[in-house]
């Protein structure tokens, strides 16, 4: 069973990783197979715009340092075989987790935010000669046009963001291959990658 994972983080006044959730999905189906939270401290003692949403009592979280989080989280991964991370917006998460830069990143938002992938786009709205939509693209504006859940909010909550951001790739309906187009890659942040192995 080839597996991928999405990954979401949230950071502090700082501009610092505060938690991470990630979690696993089975690359046919693309249903959820386990998940990870990790409240990193001493970050999420800075306070952010989202310190509301750490949910300390949340069923498996664990409060750890950054450096043995991303560890943990590295061992579960390649315990999993998996090389590919998902993110909506990717190049934020990609970006604060330099440690990861070796994984294969893909973009969600590539596919969500553009006409030609998203059959969920109304014939209203304003896109870009490129397809992108011009505005209302983020995580919660996308999942309520494809679920039809104008209720819905995003929490900020970084395993329930993971969980929210991998719901929108099964409603969206593209095979795991279709996401070539969201590969993100340079080599200056792999070479970053290589030094934390």
């Amino acid at each position: 069973m080839e597996k991928f994972a999405v990954i979401d983080t949230e950071t502090n006044w700082n501009d610092e990783v505060m938690s991470i959730g990630v979690v696993i999905a089975d690359s046919e189906t693309k249903k959820k197979i386990d998940s990870l939270y990790y409240i990193i401290t001493p970050e999420y003692r800075v306070g952010g715009m989202f310190s509301n949403e750490l949910r300390f009592d949340q069923e498996d979280v664990r409060i750890t340092e950054r450096k043995q989080a991303l560890k943990e989280i590295r061992q579960w991964l390649e315990k999993n075989h998996v090389q590919k991370l998902f993110a909506y917006n990717a190049s934020f998460d990609r970006n604060h987790l330099p440690e990861y830069a070796l994984y294969q990143w893909y973009d969600i938002m590539r596919l969500a935010a553009y006409r030609q992938y998203n059959r969920a786009i109304p014939d209203s709205a304003e896109c870009f000669k490129t397809g992108r939509l011009k505005r209302g693209y983020g995580v919660e504006e996308v999942l309520k046009m494809l679920s039809q859940d104008t209720k819905y909010n995003e929490t900020h909550n970084a395993v329930r963001d993971a969980e929210d951001e991998l719901r929108i790739m099964q409603l969206l309906g593209h095979e795991i291959g279709e996401y070539a187009v969201a590969l993100i890659s340079d080599k200056k942040n792999r070479a970053a990658g290589t030094r934390y192995r």
